[in-house]
């Protein structure tokens, strides 16, 4: 996976944390975002490919995958806020003063905040399957509950989603989480399912837990504090028809346009893992959308060199 991507790690301002990247191509710079229980890996279908237009960069969000965050006590170091700032850096480090991206799940929410906390450096976004945080808390229902049960669970304080995550075999969790019961763990490529299960150890549990701990809290606060901006840049949205995003809270763009000025859409033939389960029909969107943006000069560096003036070791290599 990643053949010809060069990988490193970054560390953030004041060593908050220190990010695990993959980036290859050239062209405009193009951030892709994972989601939950998942790492960068979930591209694995199709960063090769976009790395033939653009600069892609595929990072372990905070605390996930290969990434390593602050102490999970600190709720507040979980934000999407404090996540999309991780992404800011990393892309800075890369010379990228402004880029495009692309978040599915925990990586699209993390895209949502990046959007209104930095709109100077974001110039095209898509989500994947997601609405929007506000949304849906305002709108839980009993449907949207058992569909998305690890929400309310992975929140709960006093270490017992931790306690409970960590004493089950990594693999057991992961088939009962990844394996939908309308899609099942096969979508997945079987080395890039080897690695969700590698990286599902008690680090990336407790990190997990603290950012939906935030999700529930802080990041709710913040969307209230927000609820009369919209992002600004035009924003694609794309969503399973197989996945409860749509089924349970019906019209998604209806919904999307009270938060962003110019979206468009459409469901794709898929469940909720859909740079993975259409990874095709993804692609193409990707390039008709992002290949439309705006000829200019590029900032970033020679992308198979080194993670920036912050990186943090000499851990790049050929993969």
């Amino acid at each position: 996976m990643f053949e010809g991507f060069a990988r490193t790690e970054i560390a953030t301002a004041g060593g908050a944390a220190r990010i695990h990247l993959r980036h290859g191509g050239s062209g405009p710079p193009l951030l892709l975002l994972h989601g939950n229980p998942q790492t960068h890996v979930a591209w694995h279908r199709i960063a090769g490919r976009l790395a033939e237009r653009f600069h892609v960069v595929a990072a372990d969000l905070r605390g996930y995958g290969d990434s390593v965050g602050p102490d999970p006590s600190d709720t507040a170091a979980y934000t999407f806020r404090a996540m999309a700032e991780d992404q800011v850096e990393v892309m800075r480090a890369l010379g990228h003063e402004r880029f495009m991206v692309a978040g599915h799940d925990r990586g699209a929410r993390t895209a949502h905040r990046m959007a209104l906390d930095h709109p100077e450096r974001v110039e095209r976004l898509v989500l994947l399957d997601i609405l929007p945080s506000r949304h849906i808390w305002r709108n839980a229902s009993a449907e949207w509950a058992l569909g998305s049960w690890h929400w309310p669970f992975m929140a709960q304080g006093n270490g017992l989603p931790e306690r409970m995550m960590e004493s089950v075999p990594p693999e057991w969790f992961m088939e009962r989480t990844m394996g939908r019961p309308d899609v099942g763990i096969s979508i997945s490529a079987p080395e890039a399912y080897a690695e969700y299960v590698r990286r599902f150890t008690p680090k990336t549990i407790r990190a997990s837990c603290a950012d939906y701990r935030a999700a529930a809290t802080l990041d709710r606060a913040m969307d209230e504090a927000d609820r009369d901006r919209r992002i600004a840049c035009p924003t694609p949205v794309l969503w399973g028809e197989r996945s409860h995003t749509g089924r349970v809270f019906g019209d998604v763009l209806a919904i999307w346009r009270d938060y962003a000025e110019d979206v468009i859409g459409a469901p794709l033939a898929c469940g909720h893992y859909v740079p993975e389960h259409a990874p095709e029909e993804t692609l193409a969107r990707f390039l008709r959308f992002f290949g439309a943006a705006p000829d200019r000069p590029r900032s970033g560096r020679a992308p198979a060199g080194g993670g920036g003036s912050r990186a943090a070791g000499k851990r790049e290599r050929r993969r």
